[in-house]
């Protein structure tokens, strides 16, 4: 084991800096209809266009009142009834009661809405009987409350799914200005690989990085662009990474080992890489190579102003390395280039299934297909290791939902009884 290699801690946090640092660069705008806006990130505040709620709001079926007169338990005249859609009524009549439904607006003058099952209605009254009573302001959602005309509802970087988009919508906004989508190549490297839809030949695999890695992108708000595939010999490389130049981020598989045909670094080499690392104390994932190449400026690319260098990852070709290595580090930087920084891997606290077996030897930071079962409410998750032959095992992580993580210093966890308290990746 080699101790220049940087722990995964030590490499996170570098990658999670180099993210940090892209925000110096502005990225392209583009202004879509609301009903395409979901996955994309907001390139401008979303405010509101008027008070929210626009008037004070009914959150029951039943009756608006006085609540001192409702509560003295006295009959209250039925003098008006308002649904959901109606225009506000006029002021509340001295000792009467208004009925109403949910959503609509309460009476000018009425301070709460007694629920319809709390009170007894004979000839056309109400009465709220005892020792029942209720408070100003109960059942009522006041204007303004949730935000006023002006306010910023979200800021720029919001990532948008359909809670943001519920809101956008109930402020009147048909279209949003998003950054745009990056374009992510993507360039499998191998002899043995050939198309999804081919039959191998003896020794041959399909590839399916490509497609995995394309889904993966798509998911953190980028525009894959998989390339095709490149033979494992100089020439043919040097002439795909001439290609993908033209993105805005390089994912490259396989070839980043030490082995004889493992030639995607003295490829960047020869083209003025800066290698940040190449190699991570890690498993699965452990030859992972992380860099930027240089562009002059006139290149094309999604941001405006100066040239912003196009930061690649070697990902290792097992397609579980591939997969982990892509959600730990490569999400982070495509999220900043997506305009929405903070995005990055994500953890949670799990318990230990029982029997759980040993997970391999110390040194490396471990990265285990599992499997979370989600129980009742305020418990933590149970987790539990899903068989597996390695990083090329692509059943098992396909029956996995997350990852189990196993620190350096440990081969197991330091409780190995059912319930020990361990850290996911969530996927």
């Amino acid at each position: 084991m080699s101790s220049t290699l940087p722990s995964y801690e030590e490499a996170a946090a570098l990658v999670a800096a180099y993210a940090a640092e892209l925000g110096r660069f502005r990225l392209s705008v583009e202004r879509i209809e609301l009903g395409r806006a979901t996955c994309r990130v907001l390139a401008k505040p979303l405010c509101a266009d008027r008070d929210q709620p626009p008037f004070a709001r009914s959150t029951r079926d039943g009756f608006a009142c006085r609540s001192v007169e409702a509560s003295a338990h006295v009959p209250l005249a039925i003098a008006g009834t308002t649904r959901a859609g109606d225009g506000p009524s006029g002021p509340l009549p001295p000792g009467a009661a208004w009925e109403i439904m949910t959503g609509a607006p309460v009476p000018a003058d009425a301070d709460a809405v007694v629920m319809l099952e709390h009170v007894e209605t004979t000839g056309g009254q109400i009465r709220l009987p005892p020792p029942r009573t209720i408070a100003e302001g109960e059942n009522i959602v006041a204007q303004g409350a949730q935000a006023r005309k002006g306010d910023e509802l979200l800021p720029a970087g919001t990532s948008i799914t359909f809670t943001q988009i519920a809101l956008a919508a109930a402020c009147g906004h048909a279209a949003l200005e998003v950054f745009a989508r990056p374009r992510v190549a993507i360039l499998t490297t191998g002899d043995e690989l050939v198309p999804v839809k081919s039959v191998p030949a003896p020794g041959q695999i399909r590839n399916s990085n490509g497609p995995m890695l394309a889904a993966m992108v798509v998911a953190a708000g980028g525009e894959p662009w998989i390339l095709p595939t490149t033979a494992d010999n100089a020439r043919a490389l040097d002439t795909a990474l001439s290609q993908a130049a033209e993105a805005d981020l390089l994912l490259i598989t396989g070839g980043v080992s030490a082995g004889k045909f493992d030639l995607v670094e003295p490829a960047l080499a020869r083209i003025g890489a800066r290698f940040h690392f190449t190699g991570v104390r890690m498993q699965p994932g452990k030859p992972l190579v992380f860099g930027e190449l240089t562009r002059n400026l006139n290149h094309d690319s999604r941001t405006t102003g100066a040239a912003r260098p196009l930061p690649f990852f070697g990902l290792p070709g097992n397609p579980v390395s591939s997969a982990v290595t892509f959600q730990l580090f490569a999400v982070q930087v495509l999220a900043a280039l997506a305009g929405n920084p903070d995005n990055g891997p994500r953890f949670a606290l799990a318990r230990l299934a029982p029997k759980t077996e040993k997970c391999g030897k110390a040194g490396l930071t471990r990265f285990l297909p599992a499997h979370c079962t989600f129980g009742a409410a305020g418990e933590l998750p149970e987790v539990a290791l899903v068989p597996w032959q390695g990083s090329g095992d692509l059943v098992a992580m396909a029956r996995s939902n997350c990852f189990l993580v196993m620190p350096e210093e440990a081969s197991r966890p330091k409780d190995n009884g059912a319930g020990a308290i361990v850290r996911i990746l969530l996927t």
